[in-house]
C-alpha cells in the first residue's frame, strides 16, 4: 500500500477498491445523493494513472479524500499542463483534526512533481465556507474568471442555482525558491 503521509493518529494512502462503498454509504447517511460509480471510476482513473487519490484514515478509520487530476477537461486552466484538485472532503465526525490539510499537503505535494501551479474550484454557498477560508490560508488565490456553473463561467446577470455546481476557481503556485549557501 503506497502511503504519502503517517503520523500517530492520521494515514494518507492511496486508494482501495472497497473504499468506494466507504464514501458512498457515508454520504448516503448525510443525505447527500452519492454516485458509487463515481468513486469506482476514481480508484479506476488512478490505476490508468489519470488522477491521484489520497485516502485518509484517523485511526484507523477512512475519513476523507482528495483528488488530483494530471490533465482536467473542465474550467479556466484546462490546457494549461496545470493539474487540479478535486473533491476534498473530510467526515463531519473528523473536522477540525488537521485531516483536510494533510490531504492538500499531499496532493499539493504530488502537484509540484507535474508543474509549478495547482487550480481547485470550490463552492460559493455556506457550506463550503469552512474551504473557502482554508484554502486562502494556504495561499491559493481567486483566478479572476468569475463564477462557474456546471462546469461553464457564468454569465452577468444569467439565472443559475445556488448549488454544488456554482463554483469559484482559485490557484496556488507551488514554486519553492531554491536558495544556495
Amino acid at each position: 500500500m503506497d502511503v504519502y503521509y503517517r503520523d500517530d493518529d492520521i494515514v494518507i494512502r492511496k486508494m482501495k477498491a472497497d473504499d468506494a462503498a466507504v464514501f458512498f454509504n457515508t454520504y448516503a447517511s448525510y443525505g447527500w445523493h452519492p454516485n458509487i460509480a463515481t468513486y469506482e471510476k476514481y480508484y479506476e482513473e488512478e490505476k490508468a494513472g489519470d488522477r491521484k487519490v489520497f485516502i485518509a484514515e484517523y485511526k484507523g478509520e477512512v475519513s476523507g479524500i482528495c483528488t488530483l487530476v494530471k490533465n482536467p477537461t473542465e474550467g479556466p486552466w484546462v490546457g494549461t499542463g496545470y493539474p487540479e484538485i478535486v473533491d476534498l472532503c473530510v467526515f463531519f465526525s473528523r473536522h477540525r483534526l488537521g485531516i483536510g490539510s494533510k490531504l492538500l499537503d499531499a496532493a499539493e505535494r504530488e502537484a509540484s512533481l507535474w508543474a509549478d501551479t495547482v487550480y481547485l474550484a470550490v463552492g460559493v454557498h455556506s457550506g463550503y465556507g469552512a474551504a473557502q477560508r482554508m484554502y486562502v490560508k494556504r495561499g491559493y488565490n481567486f483566478d479572476g474568471s468569475g463564477v462557474w456553473y456546471r462546469g461553464k463561467p457564468l454569465a452577468q446577470y444569467a439565472d443559475c442555482c445556488n448549488d454544488d455546481d456554482l463554483l469559484l476557481y482559485m490557484s496556488k503556485s507551488l514554486f519553492v525558491e531554491k536558495t544556495t549557501k
